[in-house]
């Protein structure tokens, strides 16, 4: 890493810890004992009767808005840290109603106005960390950066849904693409289509999901997996009606 780079990260941590971090500190326990749905943005969800969760606390990722053109799905919160998806979505994420959480390394330059938009301090310092109010780990999905808000929420016990963990792709881990044709790694086959897009990286992921688990279970909380024919081992899974009924409001 040059010199000039290392600087810039100082810079930003510094700008962000001044900024924002504060405004971070009201979501502490706000959801103490509660359950929540992470929704993720996979195929399946189109398989998915997805008005079921209109009562129950949810953290939607990246493009999720997408959704909104099949359901007028409630959502309580929105995470995304990838500079490409957060590029992608400046309107969108202005336009919503609820709160928003992004990366502020890429977010810092784009013209963000929402009151709704929230900006984390996120790494490579490898490890999950419960308070957001300091820098946390991305983790090579948005997915574990979720995780970690959720633990700073205070929410008990997390279902993932919409989680396939598989992608059809070629290339390297990581690799920044151009897509053409038909996005089929995601529930809008325009999600990606025609737009640069980062390769997965499921193994790395996997390295994170299995930290994020370690934690919940070491302090009495708990993952479940509740994706439809989801691919992702990690956690233990459940029905997606069980996640419904644990995660009403």
């Amino acid at each position: 890493m040059l010199f000039r780079d290392k600087i810039q990260i100082f810079s930003d941590a510094l700008s962000w810890k001044f900024y924002h971090a504060h405004k971070l500190k009201p979501y502490k326990d706000i959801h103490t004992g509660k359950s929540c749905i992470i929704i993720g943005n996979g195929p399946s969800l189109n398989q998915m009767d997805l008005s079921a969760i209109t009562d129950c606390y949810t953290i939607g990722l990246n493009k999720i808005f997408l959704i909104f053109k099949k359901i007028d799905l409630k959502l309580n919160y929105v995470v995304a840290v990838n500079k490409l998806v957060i590029s992608q979505s400046v309107a969108a994420y202005n336009a919503l109603q609820c709160p928003v959480f992004l990366s502020y390394s890429a977010s810092k330059r784009l013209p963000f106005h929402s009151e709704k938009i929230h900006y984390l301090h996120t790494g490579n310092l490898k490890g999950f960390y419960p308070n957001i109010c300091w820098p946390v780990y991305e983790g090579y999905t948005v997915t574990y950066v979720a995780m970690q808000i959720a633990y700073f929420m205070g929410f008990e016990k997390i279902y993932l849904v919409g989680v396939d963990h598989y992608f059809k792709q070629n290339g390297k881990r990581n690799e920044i693409q151009t897509m053409h044709g038909v996005d089929a790694n995601h529930f809008d086959p325009g999600y990606f289509s025609g737009q640069h897009w980062q390769l997965a990286d499921l193994v790395n992921s996997e390295i994170s999901y299995q930290k994020a688990r370690d934690y919940y279970e070491a302090n009495d909380r708990n993952i479940y997996d509740a994706t439809l024919n989801g691919k992702l081992t990690i956690f233990k899974k459940v029905e997606f009606s069980e996640a419904v009924q644990n995660c009403r409001m």
